[in-house]
C-alpha cells in the first residue's frame, strides 16, 4: 500500500508515528488484491488529536476519520472504523473494475455573476467516474458524507444523490431551461 503521510496545521509528523501508522494502516491491505494509495492527514487542535484517512480502491473510495486526546489511540480507532466498512462493503469492494467507463472529468461550470455579499473562497475539481444511482449512494455512506455529485451510468449526466431528513436518499437530475 502507498501510503501519503502529512501533518496538518503546522503538526510535524514524526519518524515513530509514521511509522505506527504505516504498521496499522498495512493491516488492512490484506483485503485488497491490487496496490492501493492511501492520503493519512494528522492533525491537532485544542488538544485533540484528528487522524484522517481516504483510500481509493477500484475506484471507490473509503474514507474514515476519528478524533481522541491521543494520536495513537486515534489511528487504532481509524483502522477499526475502515475494517468495519471493508466488512460491510466487502463485495462491492472486491469485484473487478467494470470493464468500460473510466474516470471523466468535469467540464467547467458557466461563470457565475459576482455580487457584493456573497464570496466564494474555495473551488474543487475532481473526476468522476459513471455509475448507477444505488453505487453512487453506497459511495455516499463510505464517505460519510450527506451528498454526493457522480457521472450517472443511465443518463450519462452529472447527477447528486442526498441524504434527506427521513433518513431516505434524493436524486437531482439537472435539466437545462432554455
Amino acid at each position: 500500500m502507498k501510503m501519503t503521510i502529512r501533518g496538518k496545521s503546522n503538526f510535524e509528523v514524526t519518524e515513530a508515528l509514521k511509522e505506527y501508522v504505516q504498521k496499522r494502516l498495512g493491516k488492512i491491505n490484506k483485503y485488497f488484491d491490487v496496490n492501493t494509495e492511501a492520503q493519512v492527514v494528522l492533525a491537532t487542535l485544542r488538544g485533540l488529536h484528528t487522524v484522517e484517512v481516504t483510500v481509493g480502491i477500484n475506484g471507490m473510495i473509503l474514507r474514515a476519520e476519528e478524533t481522541t486526546g491521543d494520536m495513537y489511540a486515534s489511528v487504532d480507532l481509524v483502522v477499526d472504523k475502515l475494517e468495519r466498512q471493508i466488512d460491510k462493503y466487502k463485495t462491492r469492494i472486491n469485484r473487478k473494475p467494470r470493464q468500460a467507463g473510466g474516470l471523466k472529468a468535469l467540464t467547467e461550470l458557466p461563470p457565475v455573476t459576482e455580487e457584493t455579499e456573497l464570496q466564494l473562497v474555495k473551488t474543487k475539481r475532481f473526476p468522476v467516474k459513471p455509475m448507477p444511482v444505488e453505487e453512487a449512494i453506497l459511495q455516499m455512506n463510505l464517505l460519510g458524507h450527506d451528498f454526493y455529485v457522480f457521472a450517472n451510468a443511465d443518463s450519462d449526466q452529472v447527477n447528486v444523490v442526498y441524504r434527506r431528513r427521513d433518513g431516505n436518499y434524493g436524486l437531482i437530475e439537472p435539466t437545462i431551461k432554455m
